[in-house]
């Protein structure tokens, strides 16, 4: 399984990782040098929630982004369901 979000999309992304040495030019330094580069991985929050939902009298089961849980509170999960069955997702 994908770490992906359903509902947001969010997924992991690279990016990297800097060690810096010396002092600062505003601390009466010489200025910083970046002494390595790493590469990272910026993973999302997700969450494994089981949400009831009232239209069709049951539980459903998502992976979602500490965002995503914002979002259905916002708009309502019958919102978001319709939402996703539209796209194509499977609910």
């Amino acid at each position: 399984m994908p770490k992906e979000c359903q509902v947001t999309g969010r997924r992991p992304t690279k990016g990297r990782s800097y060690t810096t040495r010396g002092i600062a030019k505003k601390k009466k330094g010489i200025g910083l040098k970046t002494t390595g580069i790493k590469k990272r991985r910026f993973v999302p929050n997700l969450l494994k929630k089981r949400l009831w939902f009232a239209e069709e009298n049951r539980f459903i089961t998502l992976r979602l982004s500490a965002a995503a849980l914002r979002t259905i509170d916002k708009l309502g999960l019958a919102h978001i369901v319709r939402q996703m069955k539209r796209e194509g997702k499977t609910v």
